[in-house]
C-alpha cells in the first residue's frame, strides 16, 4: 500500500505541478503589479476588522482561521520533513513560493468571494463555486467544478485528516506516554462535538485557540535561535547555498530541495489548493479585495514567522537528518530518530531540557485541531455544491470525517504525509488550471478597487458594472 501510495504521488509532485505554481503566481504578480509589496499595508489593514456577523467569519475570525490553516502541523513537522527530503536549501524554495504565490491566494479569495452563496444562513464557496460560474463555456465550468468538489471531498475526508491526528498522538505520547489510541479515540470524540455546531462555532474555537500558540511558538522559536544567534550567518548562507546546488554535502540535492520546498510550502500554506478559498467564501465582508488580502498576508504569516522559525531552530541546532532520493542519509546528526516533531523537540532540548515534548505537544494539538475544523469546512462546502443542503449526507460526512481522523493515529509517519501531500497536489492541479483561465476576473475586482480608491470613495464591488453578471447576488443585495 505505501509503494503504490507513494507511486502515485511521485507522479502528482513533479517538476510540472512546481513550474505551473510558480508561473501562475509570477504571472498574476505582473497583472496585479506586484500588490504583496505594493499593498502590504493594506493587507495588514484588512485582517484587523472583527465584530459580530450572523452568516458567517468576520474579518478577524477568517484571518484567524484563514492563518491558524497555515499555522498547522505544516509548518512545524513540515518543515522537518521538508528538510530531511529536500535539505535546508528547500527552505529557500518555501520563501520563493510565498513571495511570488502570495497572489494566488489574493486570486482565490476574491473569487471566492464574487461567487459565493448563502446556505442555510452561512456563506459557502470555493473553487467548486468559481468554476462552474466562471468559465464562458458552462459546461466546461460545470465538468471542472465537479471534478474539483469530488477531488476535495475525498481528499479532505480520506486522505488529509491523518497526518494531523497522527503528529498530534504522537506528540501527546512522546511527551505523556499516553497511548496513540486512547487519546486519537478521545481526540475524535470531541472533534465531532465542535462540528456539529456549525461554522460560526468552528470559527469561535479558532479565534480562542490560535493567537496565543502562534505568538507562544514564534517565541520558542526566537529563543532557541537567539541562543545560537552567532550561527545565524551560516545557517541562511547554507539554505541559500543548499538551493542552487552550491554546498559540498547537499550539492547534488538541487531538484529535491525545489521540488520538496514548494511541496511543503503548498502543504504548509495551501497556496493553489484552493481550500483557502473556501474559508475566504465563509467570510462577511464589504468588499471581495479584502478577502484576497487577507488570504495573501496569510502565506505571510504562515511562512515567514512560523515556517521559517521552526526551520532556522532545526537547522541552527543540528536538530534533523536528510536523506537522498534513495533513502541514504547525506547528513545524520540524529540517529534512529523519526522525522517530524522529534526534530524540533530536540532543537528546543538543545536549549532548554525537558521543555521540547509538552511544549510541542500542546503546540501541535492546538494548531491541528483548527487546521482539522478546516478541513471539514472544506469537506462540507464541496459535498454541498454535489449534492445541496441535504441533512443526511452531510451528517453521513461528519461520521466518515470522524472516523478518518480516528484512523490516522493507526498509520505510520510516511503513509500519512504521502496521503496528504497527494491530496494537496490533486486540488492543485485542478484549481490552479482553471485560475490560469478564469482569474482575471478577480485581477479585474482588484484594478476597479483601486480606481475606486484613487477617486478618495470607498470601494464598493458592483458584478454588472464589472461584466461579471454571474457573480453572487449576495452583493447586489448589499
Amino acid at each position: 500500500m505505501s509503494e503504490i501510495l507513494n507511486t502515485l504521488n511521485n507522479h502528482v509532485w513533479g517538476m510540472g505541478l512546481v513550474l505551473m505554481v510558480l508561473l501562475t503566481g509570477l504571472y498574476y504578480s505582473f497583472k496585479m503589479k506586484f500588490p504583496q509589496f505594493r499593498r502590504f499595508k493594506l493587507l495588514v489593514k484588512s485582517s484587523s476588522k472583527g465584530g459580530d456577523t450572523e452568516k458567517g467569519l468576520n474579518q478577524l475570525q477568517s484571518f484567524i482561521f484563514t492563518a491558524a490553516r497555515t499555522v498547522g502541523v505544516g509548518n512545524i513537522a513540515g518543515m522537518a520533513t521538508g528538510i530531511h527530503f529536500g535539505g535546508p536549501g528547500a527552505i529557500f524554495w518555501l520563501w520563493i513560493l510565498a513571495l511570488v504565490g502570495s497572489p494566488i491566494a489574493m486570486i482565490e479569495g476574491i473569487m471566492s468571494q464574487a461567487y459565493k452563496k448563502e446556505v442555510r444562513g452561512e456563506y459557502r464557496g470555493g473553487p467548486a463555486y468559481y468554476m462552474e460560474k466562471g468559465f464562458k463555456n458552462k459546461k466546461v465550468g460545470n465538468v471542472f467544478a465537479k471534478f474539483y468538489a469530488v477531488v476535495g471531498v475525498f481528499a479532505v475526508t480520506l486522505l488529509m485528516p491523518g497526518v494531523q491526528t497522527y503528529n498530534i498522538v504522537k506528540g501527546i505520547n512522546l511527551a505523556f506516554n499516553f497511548n496513540v489510541v486512547i487519546v486519537g479515540l478521545i481526540f475524535s470524540i470531541v472533534f465531532g462535538l465542535i462540528i456539529i455546531g456549525g461554522l460560526r462555532r468552528i470559527g469561535n474555537v479558532a479565534q480562542r485557540v490560535s493567537p496565543f500558540m502562534a505568538i507562544a511558538y514564534f517565541s520558542m522559536s526566537l529563543i532557541v535561535i537567539f541562543f545560537n544567534i552567532t550561527k545565524l550567518p551560516a545557517t541562511l548562507a547554507l539554505i541559500i547555498k543548499s538551493a542552487f546546488g552550491k554546498d559540498a554535502v547537499f550539492g547534488a540535492m538541487v531538484g529535491q530541495a525545489v521540488i520538496w520546498g514548494i511541496k511543503r510550502g503548498v502543504f504548509a500554506n495551501e497556496v493553489g489548493v484552493g481550500s483557502s478559498a473556501i474559508t475566504s467564501a465563509s467570510a462577511d465582508v464589504d468588499h471581495p479585495v479584502t478577502q484576497g488580502m487577507i488570504g495573501g498576508l496569510s502565506v505571510f504569516m504562515g511562512t515567514f514567522f512560523i515556517c521559517t522559525t521552526s526551520a532556522l531552530m532545526m537547522i541552527i541546532t543540528d536538530s534533523y537528518n536528510t536523506v537522498d532520493k534513495l533513502g541514504n542519509f547525506v547528513v545524520e546528526n540524529l540517529p534512529g530518530v523519526e522525522y517530524g516533531n522529534a526534530y524540533v523537540i530536540d532543537a528546543i532540548n538543545s536549549c532548554l531540557p525537558g521543555i521540547g515534548e509538552a511544549f510541542i505537544a500542546i503546540s501541535v494539538l492546538c494548531f491541528s485541531s483548527v487546521a482539522l475544523l478546516a478541513y471539514y469546512l472544506y469537506a462540507e462546502s464541496d459535498l454541498i455544491f454535489l449534492v445541496g443542503d441535504r441533512e443526511k449526507p452531510i451528517l453521513i460526512l461528519k461520521i466518515v470525517f470522524v472516523i478518518s481522523i480516528f484512523l490516522g493515529c493507526l498509520n505510520d509517519v510516511d503513509t500519512v504525509w504521502t496521503m496528504g501531500d497527494m491530496a494537496h497536489g490533486l486540488m492543485a492541479w485542478i484549481n490552479v488550471f482553471t485560475l490560469i483561465f478564469i482569474g482575471n476576473q478577480a485581477v479585474k475586482i482588484f484594478k476597479d478597487y483601486e480606481e475606486q480608491e484613487k477617486l478618495n470613495i470607498k470601494p464598493v464591488f458592483d458584478p454588472d458594472k464589472l461584466g461579471i453578471h454571474e457573480a453572487s447576488d449576495v452583493w447586489r443585495n448589499k
